[in-house]
């Protein structure tokens, strides 16, 4: 298969990034704190945090970002969306981030004002898509950039042609690398990366990894972003659903074996959805066979 550039090295340690996104509620911060201080003990290469379309998420966000930065040693990364938003409201919010110490941008488009399923609208004086917004930052400052890729394909793209373009046009407008939507079927992977490379992009590409918490909603999700789930999963967890332990211990094997067959691939990159909760990500680097920091990082300068 095409190799991930400099991740195929036998031996060489696996590099692990977490997403996070911003709490709605007191409660619900409480437990992505307890979350990041669970998981900062894996030495993630960073963590990156999300941003709501137009903005919506915007101060919660970078309350976020801010507390990463100042009370914990983790490098941490803001997500950052065009859609609702004109060019200089964007360029605002960078400025906003860059002040709090924000060096990497994870740069989206973001999902359709009107939500996932209707049709996108560029603003009239925004950035008319991610590869624009990459162009943007990179005017803006020096930033480490990385950006969105699709193994199943963007449920808005004409095709995967139409798809690997926009991957292009973002690589050379300045991304250095490319967070993957999650998927299951790792041949399918494979064949993206063997598509991506022939079209000439060599940056890394980072499988998305998501422990499943619960495979239900994970299918509605997965339905509106164009993921398949492979029947394979619901054999799985046949027969779990009052065993809440069981069906855990099954979720985080799934996700180690999946990595491990990455791995086998030539993959050395992992970019894991948290869903703000740490147990099943903690099981699932465990199984990997991936030993934490004795010292926790996470609030070390509290």
């Amino acid at each position: 298969m095409a190799r991930n550039d400099h991740n195929e090295q036998a031996g060489a340690p696996l590099r692990i990034s977490f997403e996070f996104f911003p709490p709605k509620s007191e409660e619900m911060e409480g437990q992505l704190w307890a979350t990041v201080d669970e998981l900062s003990r894996w030495n993630p290469d960073f963590v990156s945090v999300t941003y709501g379309a137009g903005g919506t998420t915007r101060a919660p966000t970078l309350s976020t970002v801010r507390r990463l930065i100042s009370d914990t040693t983790l490098t941490t990364a803001s997500h950052l969306t065009c859609v609702g938003a004109t060019k200089d409201e964007v360029r605002h919010v960078v400025d906003e981030f860059r002040a709090v110490g924000v060096h990497h941008f994870v740069a989206l488009r973001g999902d359709p004002q009107g939500g996932i399923g209707t049709a996108y609208q560029p603003h009239p004086g925004g950035f008319a898509n991610a590869a624009e917004l990459v162009a943007g930052l990179r005017e803006i400052g020096d930033f480490e950039i990385s950006v969105s890729a699709y193994p199943e394909k963007h449920p808005e793209s004409r095709d995967d042609a139409a798809d690997i373009d926009m991957l292009k046009r973002k690589v050379d407008a300045g991304a250095h690398r490319a967070l993957t939507q999650f998927f299951f079927d790792n041949d399918i992977f494979e064949r993206y990366l063997e598509r991506v490379r022939a079209a000439g992009i060599t940056i890394p590409i980072v499988p998305g990894i998501m422990p499943i918490q619960n495979l239900t909603q994970l299918k509605r999700f997965a339905s509106m972003c164009g993921s398949s789930v492979p029947s394979f999963l619901d054999d799985r967890f046949a027969g779990l659903d009052d065993q809440p332990h069981a069906r855990a211990e099954v979720a985080a094997e799934i996700a180690a074996e999946q990595i491990e067959d990455l791995v086998r691939r030539g993959i050395g990159d992992f970019h894991l959805y948290t869903m703000n909760r740490a147990p099943l990500v903690n099981a699932t680097l465990a199984n990997v066979g991936l030993k934490p920091s004795e010292r926790a990082v996470a609030g070390a300068a509290a």
